[in-house]
């Protein structure tokens, strides 16, 4: 009855009804166009692209990001990740360049700028990614024939403006809908793809099928597994170490200033999912060279590190994202900046001295509570291989762990989180009886 009367207080203010319209009719388009095939494209080509990315465990995560649209050579096939490609090197940028540090200083002027050179940055990686499709497309499987100059040229341009109009439903769903326009796409797209592979890993597990192991009971179990582990991501993201701040009393003629406690939540997961994002794109080097024949015989250096369910690439794998979250939350999370921060604003931690003992202690803080969580990411990022390694089929087992589960736990916290501010906002009870959802406290999944 709770659920029910929540749906109808969110369905009562107006504001939020409309947002929520406008939110599923941008998402609609979006999924039509995931199906929009590039012309030129015939029906043998998709079947074989399809098949080749459902053996394939990077081209499956690919296709994932994309809703499908990457091997159903459409309109859409490269998705967002263009942009958020771009995205991540303005992000770097504004790490080492002091131009780009002054830009992200200067406020809501700045922020547009560095969105514009994120728009250039993007249209230049499609200009480089779309004829790498196409031309991937051609030699493995035919589909387009031979390409003159002016259909690689109009096909690109099909693909660039796909990626650009979702980029544009993306800012329209922040601006008029609900959540992050840029991560709610990313979400739908991952999410586009979990009844499809729950329905054929459950196909499976029937009696009668081929491989069968376990029937329905291990089906269930699987369902048990991603519940804990969707509860354990959800830990990770929310996570918060809470360090008390003490700010002095100030009278100012008849008003008292100040005197008041706050806390400053430092997060046990401070980088997201940025270590992933990083680890994933460093091990797709051996799998790439690979693919070019450096490992013909099935053997060798990089054929153990080009398989994405071997002991040597998860075990790297897994270094790596715990080496990438500590760069990672070194370069933002400062506590130097913060206790500077602290001590203009007459602020301090009791028992601490204001200046190098705060940012001392903070950077321990940080230390301590950024080994847990840097395993913890570590295990959920390899938490897939071990899946497949049960028996878990590809598709499925996408979805025990990785980037795409902490995605989708975050985006759905801050979509909620932002639907229950508009209920408190219009004193209703908000999504829960005890206590309010928490988002990641930042503006993006990735």
């Amino acid at each position: 009855m709770r659920f029910i009367q929540t749906i109808k207080n969110i369905w009562s203010i107006e504001e939020l009804r409309q947002r929520l319209k406008v939110t599923f009719l941008l998402v609609l388009v979006y999924r039509l166009g995931c199906y929009v095939l590039l012309p030129g494209i015939d029906s043998g080509a998709i079947t074989a692209l399809q098949d080749f990315t459902d053996k394939s465990g990077l081209m499956q995560l690919l296709d994932m990001f994309s809703g499908g649209a990457f091997s159903h050579a459409s309109v859409f096939a490269l998705g967002i990740m263009p942009y958020i490609t771009a995205s991540i090197v303005i992000q770097l940028l504004g790490m080492v360049l002091p131009s780009f540090q002054k830009m992200q200083r200067e406020g809501e002027s700045g922020r547009q700028k560095l969105n514009q050179y994120t728009r250039y940055l993007t249209v230049l990686i499609l200009c480089l990614q779309a004829p790498a499709y196409l031309f991937n497309m051609q030699a493995q499987y035919g589909g387009i024939g031979s390409m003159s100059g002016f259909q690689v040229v109009y096909l690109t341009l099909l693909l660039a403006a796909g990626s650009m109009f979702i980029m544009w439903l993306g800012e329209r769903i922040t601006d008029r809908g609900i959540g992050n326009g840029i991560s709610f796409i990313i979400l739908i797209g991952i999410i586009a793809r979990l009844p499809e592979s729950m329905f054929y890993e459950f196909v499976s597990r029937m009696p009668g099928s081929t491989g069968s192991q376990g029937g329905l009971v291990m089906f269930l179990v699987e369902i048990i597994l991603l519940f804990a582990v969707t509860v354990g991501a959800v830990l990770l993201v929310q996570g918060t170490r809470k360090v008390p701040v003490q700010y002095a009393k100030r009278i100012v003629g008849n008003k008292q200033y100040g005197g008041v406690r706050q806390y400053i939540p430092l997060k046990v997961n401070a980088a997201g999912v940025m270590p992933i994002i990083f680890a994933q794109a460093i091990m797709f080097v051996p799998i790439t060279l690979a693919g070019f024949g450096a490992s013909a015989d099935g053997s060798g250096f990089f054929a153990a590190f080009a398989d994405i369910n071997g002991f040597w690439y998860n075990l790297v794998y897994f270094l790596m994202i715990v080496a990438f979250t500590y760069f990672y939350t070194a370069i933002t999370v400062r506590p130097t900046q913060m206790a500077e921060d602290m001590k203009r604003n007459n602020g301090f931690i009791p028992g601490v001295k204001p200046g190098k003992k705060t940012a001392e202690y903070l950077d321990s803080i940080l230390s301590r509570i950024t080994l847990p969580g840097s395993l913890f990411l570590g295990v959920v990022a390899v938490l897939p291989a071990f899946a497949r390694f049960f028996g878990i089929s590809q598709g499925f087992a996408q979805f025990f762990g990785g980037t795409s589960l902490l995605i989708m736990v975050g985006v759905v916290l801050d979509t909620l989180q932002q639907i229950e501010s508009h209920l408190l906002m219009h004193r209703y009870d908000g999504l829960m009886k005890d206590g309010k959802i928490k988002g990641r406290t930042t503006g993006s999944a990735y």
